[in-house]
């Protein structure tokens, strides 16, 4: 891990597309600036593992639904072969 000690004001580049600027210091805490292009998703650590866990919750269904889901698709392409 790089650690590096900013003031208000100063800012950190990321390769050449992402600025991160410091923009106050109160206590323990620090707000931060991010300018980056817009197809980086940006996400709060939180945040992020939150939506990995539900992509993952998502992604894994019972044998049960997975039949039910393989039965509907058959017959629905059964539909389209009558038409």
């Amino acid at each position: 891990m790089l650690i590096l000690t900013r003031k208000v004001g100063e800012s950190i580049l990321i390769g050449e597309n992402i600025e991160i600027t410091i923009t106050a210091i109160d206590q323990n805490k620090v707000r931060i600036g991010i300018k980056s292009p817009s197809h980086v998703p940006i996400y709060r650590e939180e945040l992020y593992r939150k939506i990995q866990k539900e992509n993952r919750a998502a992604a894994l269904i019972g044998k049960e639904e997975f039949e039910n889901l393989l039965d509907a698709c058959t017959a629905e392409g059964k539909a389209a072969e009558d038409r």
